[in-house]
């Protein structure tokens, strides 16, 4: 049986690859378990090695890369060229940082008393990526994972299998020990094939009710999982802040990626004196946008599968229904260059309230409801009306300000005068029902280890 990716452009068929049976699952696991009693003491300069002859790969393949995420999932080509670029990036910084952050500490050295904690690899790693940054959620689960010493089976997304099969590839191209690294292909009953097999340790990105059962079923079989969410992350916009610059970094920090961002602003709060103002710099932006095939210069391409349209209808529908306004877009497009692709144009409601769906539910696609406030105690409670705490976002010249209701978000990342929070040596994760367990920085490679203490008395 297999299972075709298929660009949401137009419905063509990118290609198509062979479905992983439940026995080959099984197989794959037991030749991990096998691969991770070497593995596991191989020295960790042997495994950057392994990581630096990748990232070469990487940035020989980064142009074919590109245009295969961008058939796949409908991400713009010069946004896949940014993901392949940033990722770099964060390759360089496991290689650099990882073995400082996976060796020895010493904690305690009294006399002849001395006490050092070390790093030490779970076993299997079973790691479940989306689709919406297939590099970076690819490098995001196994680089870290191999650089600790774990072994990986990776099951890539079924909407952008083909990219990260490359991606896979290039790394078993890499020289890794065989078993070390291994790939198996399906949609979520094969995700789930792996999360019921003899794994030691989960790593996922992805909805939130996944990611529930996920932790569910790690919880009855006693592993850890590092869960990666939704999220409904909040924009506030102070009536002292910069709007020239407050505006544009809102633009990206919804509509990036055609909205399909967990991270994304999906709520956006203004203060009342400002709100038109904002409101209409919002639209301006929004105007100049070009919308199509994402392989030429557009702004924005499809959305990765049909489903995701039917549900901005539906969730804007509600919205109108309980009284919000359409200012722009708020449609699917129309003309015939459209007909048969997965768009929807960028849209912003107004008259919104906490209610409607699009409040409520995670929307992952550029739809963006615009609220109004007046005080930091309302705007810290509306902001909090969720069940989701990935990141939030306040726009304002006054830092002390700025610094005090971040402190009062119930949001893993706080962003203060930018959207750029991607940056290697900084954690990041989720409150709430967005995730556990932290990505990047030291403390995110050390997710993937085991914490042992050794104490000495010397004799």
């Amino acid at each position: 049986m297999k299972l075709q990716s298929i660009n949401p452009h137009d419905q063509s068929v990118v290609g198509e690859l062979e479905i992983t049976t439940k026995d080959q699952v099984l197989e794959t696991v037991a030749k991990a378990k096998s691969a991770f009693k070497t593995w596991r003491f191989s020295p960790i300069s042997e495994r950057v090695d392994y990581l630096k002859k990748y990232r070469q790969k990487i940035a020989d393949h980064k142009e074919e890369i590109a245009k295969l995420i961008s058939q796949e999932m409908g991400k713009p080509l010069h946004e896949s060229r940014n993901e392949i670029a940033s990722e770099l990036e964060f390759v360089d910084y496991y290689i650099n940082e990882g073995p400082k952050a996976l060796a020895d500490k010493k904690v305690l050295d009294k006399g002849k008393e001395q006490y050092r904690t070390v790093y030490e690899p779970y076993g299997v790693c079973a790691v479940i990526a989306p689709w919406n940054f297939p590099l970076s959620m690819f490098n995001s689960g196994v680089l870290p994972a191999l650089l600790a010493g774990n072994t990986i089976v990776f099951k890539p997304s079924e909407y952008s299998t083909l990219s990260q099969k490359m991606c896979a590839d290039l790394l078993l191209e890499s020289g890794s020990p065989d078993g070390v690294f291994n790939l198996i292909i399906g949609s979520k009953d094969v995700g789930r094939m792996l999360i019921d097999a003899p794994i030691d340790l989960v790593w996922f990105t992805g909805s939130t009710k996944a990611g529930l059962e996920i932790y569910q079923t790690c919880g009855e079989k006693f592993i850890k999982a590092i869960c990666e969410m939704g999220g409904s992350s909040a924009g506030i916009v102070f009536a002292d802040a910069d709007l020239e610059v407050t505006t544009e970094n809102l633009y990206w920090a919804r509509f990036l990626n055609c909205g399909q961002v967990c991270s994304a602003v999906k709520r956006l709060f203004i203060e009342k004196p400002i709100f038109d103002q904002v409101l209409q710099k919002l639209i301006d932006r929004l105007k100049q946008v070009k919308i199509g095939n994402p392989l030429e210069e557009v702004d924005f391409g499809p959305l990765v599968f049909p489903e995701q349209v039917t549900k901005l209808e539906e969730v804007v529908a509600d919205a109108i229904y309980r009284g919000a306004k359409v200012v722009i877009g708020g449609k699917r497009p129309t003309g015939k260059e459209y007909a048969r692709g997965n768009y929807f144009e960028p849209t912003i409601l107004t008259n919104v309230n906490l209610d409607m769906r699009i409040m409520r539910e995670e929307v992952f696609g550029p739809v963006l409801p615009v609220l109004s406030f007046e005080t930091e105690d309302q705007v810290i409670e509306m902001a909090n009306n969720t069940e989701y705490g990935l990141t939030s976002e306040v726009y304002t010249t006054d830092l002390k300000k700025g610094d005090r209701i971040a402190k009062r978000l119930d949001s893993g990342v706080v962003a203060i005068n930018t959207d750029n929070y991607f940056k290697p040596p900084c954690p990041f994760g989720g409150y709430k029902k967005s995730g556990m367990g932290r990505e990047y920085g030291e403390i995110g490679i050390q997710e993937f280890a085991q914490v042992k203490l050794i104490a000495v008395n010397q004799p």
